[in-house]
Parts: structure tokens; C-alpha cells; sequence
């Protein structure tokens, strides 16, 4: 089974190709998903966060403008952030990967959006990166999450830089020209996957 990770900065396009990717029937790991799911109300990830960052439970769940505010400016707590989270979502990811092994799969994807900086592209088979000009993915992030530009801009610089992650990419999807070319480009690499 051929494993495909799927990455890109924050408003590249990754929902985009990850809903290509379902359309055309190949099971699609969504780690950001799995996050939501660990930070909800009766996550695993619920406990540990309050216990790390004091006041960022409500209602028994994740409130995640209060977690951003806790981690967004410091590094460190980020990091923490991430100990906790990073090993839960590996470990869904390992059990969806198994059960489309189980099942047949020829192709599975994983939509990771910090796919280098957690290791997972040495556990992917090729490596899709998805890329847009940075004006147009700031103002992505800022109209689909109502975000400061100064917030967005913060989010990015975090992030591994564009160029590097299109280097190390197998195949890279230029998001920023039109819906019709991502798709297009997404199609042919499908049709490989299948042949």
C-alpha cells in the first residue's frame, strides 16, 4: 500500500487536495481533525492540556482561543503543546493506516500539516506539498478564521518555510493559480496512484 503525505503552511490549499483525494475514494488521515477530536469534550487530550495550560478548558473541552493565546507567543509552550498532542495523533494515524491495510487499500493519505517537523515524511512513501504565493495564503488564513494578519503572520513564521518544504516534496501543487489547475494536477497524480 502506497502511503501519501499530504502537507503545506496553514491556507495553502490542503483541504482542497484533501477532498480531491476523497472524491476519488482514497481514505484520508486528517491530523487536524484528530486534534479536534483529542481536544473535545471526553479527549484524551483534554486533561493533559488543562494540566499544562491552566484555564483553557470549558465545558469539559479544549477552548481553543484560549490555548492559542497560551501558546501563540512562546515557543516553549508550544513545544509542551505538542508533546502532548503529537504522540495521540501518530497513534490514530497508526491505526487508520492499519485498518486500510487491513481492508485492500492501494493508496492512503495522510493530510498533515506539520508532516517535516514531526517526522511523519519518513513514514510517507511520496510526499505532496501543496503552495500558494504567501499574500494570497495570508489572506486565506485571515478570511476563513477571522485572524489579525498580525496573528496570521505569527502562525506562518512558525511554520517551516514554503521553499523548503517544496524542495523536499516529491510533487508540488501550485494552489494560487486556479481551483481547475490544483485539480487538474491532483487528477493525473490520482490516475498514478491507481495504475
Amino acid at each position: 500500500m502506497r502511503i501519501v503525505g499530504l502537507t503545506g503552511g496553514i491556507g495553502m490549499g490542503k483541504s482542497t487536495a484533501a477532498a480531491a483525494f476523497r472524491r476519488a475514494r482514497l481514505p484520508v488521515f486528517d491530523a487536524d481533525l484528530a486534534v479536534h477530536r483529542l481536544q473535545a469534550k471526553g479527549g484524551r487530550a483534554v486533561m493533559p492540556i488543562e494540566a499544562a495550560f491552566p484555564g483553557t478548558t470549558r465545558d469539559g473541552a479544549i477552548d481553543r482561543a484560549a490555548l492559542r493565546r497560551a501558546v501563540l507567543a512562546d515557543r516553549h509552550a508550544l513545544t509542551r503543546l505538542e508533546h502532548i498532542l503529537h504522540p495521540m495523533v501518530e497513534a490514530e494515524e497508526r491505526i487508520f493506516v492499519g485498518r486500510a491495510r487491513r481492508a485492500g487499500q492501494r493508496a492512503v493519505v495522510l493530510d498533515i500539516p506539520l508532516l517535516f517537523e514531526t517526522a511523519g515524511d519518513k513514514r510517507a512513501d511520496t510526499i505532496v506539498v501543496v503552495s500558494a504565493p504567501r499574500a494570497i495564503q495570508v489572506q486565506r488564513v485571515a478570511r476563513r478564521r477571522g485572524m489579525s494578519k498580525a496573528d496570521v503572520e505569527a502562525i506562518i513564521a512558525r511554520q517551516m518555510p514554503d521553499a523548503d518544504k517544496r524542495h523536499r516534496a516529491d510533487l508540488v501543487v501550485k494552489t494560487g493559480l486556479s481551483r481547475n489547475h490544483t485539480l487538474r494536477i491532483l487528477t493525473r497524480f490520482i490516475q498514478t496512484l491507481r495504475a
